[in-house]
């Protein structure tokens, strides 16, 4: 039986030579020859109310559902004539489609299976070879021409077809898959490893080898899968590989030949095989044979050789192996290696992170291996600061310093710690900036060595290039140390043309002649320091001066080193070391005579507007003069002072702001000496009489 649509029933049945009758009763004659029943109707009057041709579409859809597909009534073929014009007008049909468009595969696809459906095998066959024709590197008609074949049980024509497939599309996989399983599946254990064979000369994917040596295993042929993953290693030499081989000896039993595969990865690939995986499997298969010494290597060799930022696996297996089977010192020195990869991980973040680099470095200090401190402070500092701005620098350049201490005192080896000062010195933008501590550890280093020429050359290089007051005191130090004294001389000199305002030197210039004994040397130079325009600290340098005379007990010059400092200024500091100079050579007739005169300055400065901020210094210089008395006075002279002593008193005087405004009253000290109240008591007496004269004149006038 063969099912159709309506239409072509309805063709069938319907006598193509009988015509409708000319008065138009179509339906009655359509009724009789289909089904022999005469179609009456009775009322052909309108009807009142109409339906159009939309509404009976919108009325089918809503009640049919517009997901519902149209099917077909089924046809019912009883005759071997019908089913041969059936036959004949679907193969017009597909004719025509095939002219229409050629190269459409599907319709070939089509066209092919509905003859195999007939069980006309041969005319399915020849459009299958027909479509070939057109286009033999479509893959789906060879497929689905080999199914159509192996569904019917045609075993060879299917070999045919594959063989065709895979002698003009090698490439594809497919096809090798697809025949080698049938073979398999047909028992033919030695066609299917010959159809593997013919595959494997084209080298295919990994894919293809490996399902080559799962057919082997499945044969249980475990020689033979091991030479093909041995011409595997050939084709495609991959970690993968590798790992996939030695994984394959370890399930059969061979741990010996797992091993070399092992051992063969890593010699092989070379540097390639520096990665995680190979490392994690090849120990955990030590660890697996009880050969925890082995895995152990293996796990430090990894740590020192994959990238750190490729190593976060392996430094926690390599942790957990430790704690199972490791020691004390072993954990310790895992502990070390993840301290390390967290430092690698700073560092890859931001290389002038110089703090994380410090801490690296006493990490491998302290494991103590020479040449892995170099590499790390080698990486350290080629990260050279982008910016020249000597912030930026100071941390840098301790990496420098570091280093060359290092290779002095932990290496010994004293010509590459020259070299290492040398690169810093050449590295440090000099006409920018510069850094004196470099320079002077430098010289010292040269001295250490007793090569005081080339220490010499250094310090003189930097007095040159950038000089500094840093420079200049660790040179002269040095040569001081040395006993050079003519050199130091010298330093100094072009230490006080650098820097003429420069008290300090002038001072230790001074002190320097002092202590070789040259009086009049130090002398001089105090002279001639005094005696600049501009200096930066000059109480210091005249108290050194003053200094310098008092331990030469040259009182007389001390005296006259005041009376010169009192022209240049009247602080009241000086008045009370000059006070307290003579009390200290026991000449209390004098220093009562510069307290006295002290006050009288301050008591006449005071009294003017404009010097009304010497009252404090005047009363700083009576409590001075009262402890005095108190020590080497008697007690008519220390009631003298006190008497001399200010009242402190509450004032308010009001603030101005910025535009002229008053703006709040401000309360504030202020002190009032006994003379100063004597003179406003008498201004008070002459107010008052002022006022009674005016009040008399008043009173005559009326």
């Amino acid at each position: 039986r063969i099912t159709t649509t309506w239409g072509e029933e309805l063709a069938l049945r319907l006598d193509p030579k009988r015509k409708m009758s000319a008065d138009g009763d179509g339906d009655n004659v359509l009724g009789r020859q289909i089904g022999g029943r005469k179609t009456v109707v009775k009322n052909k009057s309108a009807a009142d109310r109409q339906i159009t041709a939309e509404q009976m579409l919108r009325e089918s859809m809503e009640r049919g559902g517009a997901d519902q597909t149209f099917r077909p009534p089924k046809r019912v073929i009883t005759d071997h004539q019908e089913l041969a014009e059936l036959r004949l007008q679907k193969r017009k049909e597909y004719e025509d489609t095939i002219r229409r468009s050629r190269t459409n595969m599907g319709v070939w696809a089509q066209y092919a299976l509905w003859e195999a459906s007939q069980k006309e095998f041969e005319r399915a066959r020849s459009v299958f070879e027909r479509a070939i024709d057109v286009d033999y590197k479509n893959q789906s008609i060879w497929l689905k021409y080999a199914e159509m074949e192996m569904k019917n049980r045609f075993v060879n024509h299917a070999r045919n077809v594959w063989d065709r497939a895979v002698t003009l599309l090698p490439r594809v996989d497919q096809f090798w898959y697809k025949f080698s399983y049938m073979e398999e599946m047909l028992g033919n254990v030695a066609g299917a490893r010959q159809i593997f064979e013919r595959w494997m000369k084209w080298a295919p994917g990994p894919n293809a080898w490996n399902t080559y040596i799962k057919f082997e295993v499945r044969r249980r042929n475990i020689p033979r899968a091991r030479s093909v993953y041995e011409r595997m290693l050939i084709t495609h030499n991959e970690l993968e590989t590798y790992l996939k081989f030695a994984k394959f000896e370890v399930k059969h039993g061979k741990k010996e030949y797992g091993r070399l595969v092992y051992e063969r990865a890593l010699k092989e690939l070379g540097e390639d095989a520096h990665r995680e995986e190979l490392f994690v499997a090849f120990a955990k298969f030590e660890e697996a044979c009880k050969e925890f010494d082995r895995a152990r290597v293996i796990y430090k060799y990894a740590l020192d050789n994959v990238p750190k930022e490729e190593a976060k696996r392996l430094y926690e297996m390599y942790s957990a192996f430790e704690k199972k089977h490791g020691t004390r010192e072993t954990v310790e020195d895992v502990i070390l290696s993840k301290r390390r990869f967290q430092y690698e991980e700073e560092i890859r973040d931001n290389p002038l992170n110089y703090d994380a680099w410090f801490d690296y470095i006493r990490l491998e200090e302290a494991k103590g291996k020479k040449d892995r401190i170099r590499e790390v402070y080698e990486r350290a500092i080629s990260n050279k600061p982008p910016v020249q701005e000597k912030r930026f620098w100071k941390r840098y350049v301790f990496l420098w310093i570091n280093y060359a201490v290092f290779e002095e005192l932990d290496a010994k080896d004293v010509e590459r710690a020259r070299m290492v000062w040398r690169a810093c010195l050449q590295n440090i933008p000099h006409k920018v900036f510069t850094f004196a501590k470099v320079w002077l550890m430098a010289a010292r280093f040269e001295v250490r060595q007793r090569d005081l020429k080339a220490a010499r050359q250094l310090l003189g290089t930097a007095l040159g290039k950038c000089p500094k007051e840093k420079l200049f005191k660790g040179y002269i130090e040095l040569e001081f140390r040395l006993a050079e004294i003519d050199r130091c001389r010298k330093i100094y000199e072009k230490y006080l043309e650098f820097m003429p305002e420069n008290c300090q030197a002038w001072k230790k210039y001074g002190e320097l002649e002092a202590t070789l004994q040259e009086s009049e040397r130090a002398r001089a130079i105090f002279e001639m320091a005094v005696n600049q325009e501009v200096l930066d600290m000059p109480e210091m340098l005249w108290k050194a001066y003053i200094d310098f005379e008092i331990r030469l007990k040259q009182f007389d010059r001390v005296r006259e080193l005041y009376r010169r400092l009192l022209k240049r200024t009247k602080h009241v500091r000086v008045w009370i070391s000059f006070a307290q100079f003579e009390t200290s050579i026991n000449d209390i007739k004098r220093a009562r005579g510069v307290f006295e005169e002290a006050n009288d300055y301050f008591k006449s400065g005071s009294e003017d507007d404009s010097a009304a901020s010497l009252k404090e210094e005047r009363v700083m210089l009576v409590e001075t003069w009262l402890e005095f008395e108190t020590n080497r006075g008697s007690n008519k002279t220390v009631q003298k002072v006190k008497d001399m002593l200010p009242r402190r008193v509450r004032n308010k005087r009001l603030i101005k702001a910025e535009d002229g405004s008053d703006a709040y009253w401000e309360e504030y000290y202020d002190y009032i000496f006994p003379d100063e109240d004597q003179k406003q008591q008498t201004n008070f007496k002459l107010l008052e009489m002022a006022r009674k004269w005016k009040t008399q004149q008043k009173m005559e006038e009326d």
